[in-house]
């Protein structure tokens, strides 16, 4: 089984979720209900990947439905510093390409 921890922090106008461990079938339920929590704080979550080691499609679908939940209050969802297997995962699903990418928190600041 997957270990993964969560801290919920804000950055700016921000809400903040930094992941550590795998995203995977066994986490993506605790990711799910972090993201909602967040959520209704914040019109704008961030998601950050820098210490995930391993993220499946599972987590994928739970990143997605994140996002048009924020699009449809308004906001917005943003990933921040993904590398190694969990942005090859978004890079070969074209996620890339629909969420906004960043390589530290303080890049935050221009996403639209």
């Amino acid at each position: 089984m997957a270990t993964m921890t969560i801290t919920s922090t804000t950055h700016e106008a921000w809400g903040l979720l930094a992941i550590d461990g795998e995203l995977d079938l066994s986490t993506s339920p605790e990711l799910r209900d972090a993201l909602m929590a967040l959520g209704t704080d914040h019109e704008r979550i961030a998601i950050e990947l820098r210490a995930v080691t391993f993220m499946d499609s599972t987590a994928l679908g739970v990143i997605v439905a994140a996002m048009k939940r924020a699009r449809e209050r308004g906001g917005e969802l943003a990933l921040v510093g993904p590398n190694g297997s969990p942005r090859k995962v978004l890079s070969i699903t074209a996620l890339d390409q629909i969420v906004p990418i960043v390589d530290d928190p303080a890049g935050l600041a221009g996403v639209a």
